[in-house]
């Protein structure tokens, strides 16, 4: 039996766990055994955007219900594909549930991509997966950090090299919406650490998260969101907002006006915050896409080029940033629908991880 976690497409604070059949392997096709995966607010904004953006094609259900993609670590438990053995170990993007099917295509020693029908026409970042048999120890040691953290550092340190290569549009200032959450500390850090100096770094956050945002080190001023007033409206700003709320959103906008030179959404940590913002000064918010940025360095600096360079910045952040996080465990199914359930209504706090297994 395959134990799946699905959540209502419609209201994402709605789950439930069922159970059903597996079914034959045809040729050509694997069974991956989900042995662990992290959930963070990064999921919650992949069922967000699950209809504007695809992911809910990735691990189709029918009906109103929905399987929210997780980034983890599988087993190949059965194999028909002559390429892909069992006992064959992979990372990537996984269902919430206990197995998967998949059918890899371009099969290498480091990976492989998997060529199902369904997710041919979907961004090829989250199709590909990384063979982890023969890691060297010192990334097998940061297995856990792995998931919880490299997804969103990757997105962070994207979108660092977007506002880079877009000469900062001009601003002298980046403001972080939800800079309690880990890919706006992720940005705060690759800015921090590479363009300290020339561009000012400032996080908005909640009264129940300033210490934790002050306690990073690598904002130069933190705000509550009922404090936007009090920035210095003169300053070319960009927002980045991870927190989704359409008020802070107009908030900003209004207080800064034509001195908006960019706003990029990215997250939605304040999911149930009102969104549409109307008509705003400054520039018109735009929704990041990751992909988009690593298909752009790809086509650049070679194939794989971005995601390397991601990966290096990640294991540095991971490190850095381990005094500041505690990776927590749970199993079973019940501990994986509470888990999800804290995080879609915010109960969850930013200096936790959480990782998850069906058992």
């Amino acid at each position: 039996m395959i134990v799946e976690l699905d959540v209502k497409r419609a209201a994402i604070d709605e789950c439930r766990v069922i159970a059903r059949q597996e079914r034959a392997l045809e040729e050509g096709e694997i069974e991956v055994a989900v042995r662990k995966f992290a959930l963070t607010a990064n999921n919650i904004t992949y069922a967000l955007t699950g209809d504007m953006i695809g992911y809910w094609k990735f691990f189709p259900t029918e009906g109103e219900w929905g399987i929210v993609p997780v980034w983890g670590f599988g087993e190949v438990v059965a194999s028909r594909c002559d390429g892909v053995p069992e006992g064959t170990e992979i990372w990537g993007f996984l269902p919430m549930a206990s197995s998967v099917v998949m059918r890899p295509g371009q099969v290498a020693g480091h990976g492989f991509t998997d060529e199902a029908p369904h997710r041919k026409d979907l961004p090829p970042v989250y199709n590909r997966y990384t063979v982890t048999n023969d890691d060297p120890a010192a990334l097998k040691a940061l297995a856990d950090a792995r998931c919880v953290f490299f997804p969103l550092f990757t997105t962070s340190y994207l979108i660092y090299d977007y506002l880079m290569d877009n000469d900062w549009f001009g601003a002298k200032q980046v403001v972080i919406g939800s800079a309690s959450s880990k890919t706006g500390a992720g940005l705060a850090n690759m800015l921090a650490t590479h363009a300290k100096g020339s561009i000012r770094v400032t996080g908005l956050t909640s009264p129940r998260n300033r210490a934790f945002v002050e306690s990073l080190g690598t904002y130069d001023e933190v705000r509550l969101y009922d404090d936007i007033a009090g920035l210095d409206a003169s300053v070319p700003s960009i927002y980045v907002d991870m927190s989704g709320d359409g008020k802070v959103l107009a908030a900003l906008h209004r207080h800064f006006g034509d001195n908006i030179k960019a706003s990029c959404g990215v997250g939605a940590t304040h999911w149930q915050a009102p969104r549409d913002a109307g008509e705003l000064p400054g520039a018109k918010p735009e929704f990041f896409f990751a992909p988009a940025q690593i298909q752009k360095r790809d086509n650049e600096w070679g194939p794989g080029a971005a995601m390397r360079r991601a990966q290096d910045e990640c294991a540095r952040m991971a490190g850095e940033m381990e005094p500041h996080l505690k990776i927590e465990h749970g199993t079973g199914a019940e501990a994986v629908k509470a888990a999800y359930l804290s995080m879609a209504r915010g109960e969850t706090a930013p200096d936790r991880g959480i990782m998850l297994s069906f058992g």
